[in-house]
Formats: C-alpha cells, structure tokens, sequence
C-alpha cells in the first residue's frame, strides 16, 4: 500500500502544479511560451483550475488511504 500512496501523491502534486500553471497562463500572469495557444485565453484557467482541484483531490486521497 506505501507505494500507491506515493504514486497517488506525486501524479496529485504533478496535476496540481500542472493545473496552476495552466490557468496562469490562461489568465495572462505567465506568458511563456510565447507560441503556447493558452496564453490570455479564459478557457484555459477554467480547464486549470478543473484540473488542478483534481490535484489535490488525488493528493488527498494518495495521503488518506491505507491509513
């Protein structure tokens, strides 16, 4: 079970910093890559913060079980 619950961890923090990242480039703060279609697009920090809730809902989870 401690190997699940490591996995489940760091696809969590991946999906959390992933989402993050994307809903800041959808809101214009992060503008790189310059070629990125995401850039100032509000789609994107709706998808990201979508995404990054899942996040931390998967880290949650990887922390809770086998406990």
């Amino acid at each position: 079970m401690g190997i699940l619950r490591i996995i489940l961890q760091v696809v969590g923090g991946f999906l959390t910093f992933a989402g993050s990242f994307f809903a800041l480039q959808g809101a214009g703060v992060i503008m790189w890559p310059p070629e990125s279609y995401m850039l100032a697009d509000g789609q994107w920090v709706i998808n990201g913060a979508i995404i990054a809730l899942v996040g931390i809902g998967v880290f949650v989870l990887g922390r809770k079980i086998g406990r």
